[in-house]
């Protein structure tokens, strides 16, 4: 027999019993639906986070911390080697303005900022909000760290300039970010004095009648709005208002966001907290994180724990695809509850076919090709069912999340070799399944089976 008459006689053997080869056929879908969403929502979270970090230029990023600060865990932007929680190191060198300077000068970079953000309020029309400005040269707001969704980014580092996230702008009831562009903006700050702490009387201050803090208001522009971040990974910002680097030294602010500041401040050595430095190419960074640390400065990369990333994403593929071979196993006993039954149905019809010279290759290729044929046709149907349920999570998902503001996120992948492995591995599983009935119907004993009937 040729393989055409072999498909051509399963397939008419599997039209005699159409309801059961349905029901087990739905079984492998079911299985392969579940294997093809649950790897699809790996690899869509996998796609996501490393597009994420290309599009940001993260892998060029190096961030830059004073020697002996750390939290015990990383924060954005935190040391690589998470240690007990500590403040300065004594003696330890402040990241300063000369040590950014000499940073800059490091051949491969392309720019270092320090990572300045200072409380204030920011007023807009007769909506306030409590925000931590954040300052950024004007050559960053012109890369690829900075999306605009509308407007440019900050043409001199000296002009009265803001970008603000459109996150603001739902907060103070803009919903248009055009509309933003050429608006008045006032950011109140205040000034701390730390000299004037001595010459103060405790009690009153303590009473609040008297505290070393000045409010000032600025005015600015607002030149461009920024996109919704639909990557939540590290980045070099962290806020949604944005002025440049010379602006922002006119402001008197609070020269702390945070507790080491002040312990930085006391001592004499109020630095930078941290600088965000941008590389020409990711095979720079390990060259130029060693020249930073010579320097006595600790270093973080995201680069150098990609590859753990990457490690984290198999596993959790591996646990996802675990998940949807549960239901894979039980098809498989479908399968093969279906062709035994189907032995038994045609029993003496199989004692004929060998009584009248068939071989044992033949039946067994003709449950074979009935066992691939179930499996090819639920390995379709089930990638079908899996993007079409994928397909509704994620609306019904970006539908919630669009009513919080956020922007539309696909957070499932069907590539082409997902797709393809998905139907093969239904059929090889079916094909698995059918070698005992196969077996089984081969080795019938054509004597026993005519007598039988």
């Amino acid at each position: 027999m040729t393989f055409s008459e072999y498909v051509k006689f399963s397939f008419s053997n599997l039209g005699e019993m159409k309801l059961r080869v349905a029901l087990t056929a739905f079984g492998v879908a079911v299985g392969i639906g579940a294997l093809v969403a649950m790897v699809g929502f790996g690899g869509g979270l996998q796609k996501n986070i490393t597009e994420g970090f290309a599009r940001l230029d993260l892998f060029n990023s190096i961030t830059v911390l004073p020697q002996g600060e750390t939290s015990g865990f990383p924060r954005r932007g935190a040391n690589v080697r998470p240690r007990a929680p500590s403040g300065p190191a004594t003696g330890a060198r402040a990241l300063d303005d000369k040590a950014v300077g000499e940073i800059s000068r490091i051949a491969g970079v392309v720019t270092a900022f320090p990572e300045i953000r200072f409380p204030a309020i920011v007023k807009y029309g007769d909506v306030e909000e409590f925000r931590l400005v954040q300052v950024v040269p004007a050559a960053v707001s012109a890369s690829k760290i900075v999306r605009l969704a509308a407007g440019t980014p900050f043409v001199r580092d000296e002009d009265d300039s803001v970008i603000v996230g459109q996150p603001f702008l739902r907060r103070v009831g803009v919903k248009d970010a055009s509309a933003a562009l050429g608006r008045k903006v006032i950011i109140s700050s205040l000034g701390f004095d730390f000299g004037a702490i001595r010459s103060l009387d405790v009690v009153s201050m303590l009473q609040g009648k008297t505290l070393p803090f000045k409010k000032s208001d600025y005015e600015f522009t607002i030149v461009g709005v920024t996109e919704f971040n639909d990557f939540s990974g590290p980045s070099p910002l962290s806020s949604d208002i944005f002025v440049p680097a010379g602006s922002a030294s006119r402001i008197e602010k609070l020269p702390f966001t945070n507790i080491w500041d002040l312990f930085r401040a006391g001592e004499g050595r109020l630095g930078y907290s941290a600088v965000n430095v941008r590389v020409h190419s990711p095979t720079e960074v390990d060259k130029i994180k060693a020249r930073i640390e010579e320097m006595g400065f600790a270093t973080f990369a995201l680069v150098d724990q990609f590859d753990q990333l990457k490690t984290s994403f198999v596993f959790m593929d591996m646990v996802l695809a675990a998940i949807g071979m549960i239901a894979i196993f039980v098809a498989a006993l479908g399968i093969v509850n279906t062709m035994v039954m189907s032995i038994l149905e045609r029993y003496s019809e199989i004692g004929i076919m060998k009584a009248v010279g068939a071989r044992r290759s033949d039946i067994q290729k003709i449950f074979f090709v009935e066992s691939g044929a179930i499996g090819l046709a639920g390995g379709v149907s089930g990638l079908i069912l899996g993007w079409v349920v994928s397909r509704l999570i994620n609306a019904v998902v970006n539908y919630f999340m669009a009513r919080q503001g956020l922007p539309f996120v696909e957070y499932f992948h069907f590539p082409f070799w997902l797709c393809l492995g998905a139907i093969l591995f239904a059929v090889g599983v079916s094909l698995v399944a059918g070698i005992y009935p196969a077996m089984r119907a081969a080795s019938v004993d054509p004597v026993v089976a005519l007598r039988h009937e």
